[in-house]
């Protein structure tokens, strides 16, 4: 029986915006996906917490911009309790046996791949699909992360044959550069997050119904 081929996208989407949406889309269409989850992270080890907005509105926003597609914008990160990528995937994976993952990632987090605890393990779970980021792509290639990961480098024009792969597999996509940004979002207009304020969320993949951000413990 054939499983559902699902990529997963993680990020903080401080806010969400329509570049999420674009590089989302062209992912789905390129690699065949029948869904593209957009794993809204609680807080990022790796980012500082200053300047961040609630989950909350975080995944408000994300929601809103994946609204009429086949993303997916949720927050089980939380409800997994897991503050690192590669639990994430683990528990996913274990939790939707019925489903075949593809995980996707910017060319500037393949430049910090190494950080990430058991980087090895994440490209061990399921196939890696990086997408060109312009000031990026060359950084990425010469980091430690692609001297253990080249060997694994599949052809391009293989990509929407991802499902037949055995990992570590590793696929680049290149698409038209956007230049939208969420610090761009942030710097014009800082409290970005008080037009989701009160609104209640069901998470489409847990079911749970999350609180909107209220004025206590803002950024």
């Amino acid at each position: 029986m054939r499983r559902i081929a699902t990529g997963l996208l993680g990020g903080s989407f401080n806010p969400a915006h329509g570049g999420h949406r674009a590089i989302s889309l062209n992912t789905i269409d390129v690699l065949g996906l029948d869904e593209l989850w957009w794993l809204v992270s609680p807080g990022n080890p790796l980012k500082p917490k200053a300047g961040m907005a609630p989950l909350s509105a975080r995944l408000a926003s994300a929601q809103r911009m994946a609204r009429r597609s086949p993303i997916r914008a949720t927050g089980i990160e939380a409800e997994l309790g897991t503050r690192y990528t590669v639990d994430t995937l683990k528990k996913i994976v274990h939790r939707y046996p019925n489903r075949q993952f593809i995980w996707i990632m910017g060319a500037d987090n393949l430049v910090q791949f190494p950080q990430w605890r058991d980087w090895r393990g994440i490209a061990r779970l399921m196939p890696i699909a990086i997408i060109a980021r312009p000031g990026y792509n060359d950084r990425a290639h010469a980091r430690r992360a692609m001297g253990w990961l080249r060997r694994f480098v599949r052809p391009a024009d293989l990509k929407s044959q991802w499902t037949d792969w055995r990992p570590p597999a590793l696929v680049f996509l290149r698409f038209s550069p956007d230049v939208r940004s969420a610090t761009a979002i942030r710097q014009a207009d800082p409290r970005w997050f008080e037009r989701y304020e009160g609104r209640a969320l069901r998470d489409p993949l847990t079911r749970l119904r999350l609180p909107g951000p209220t004025r206590k413990g803002r950024i």
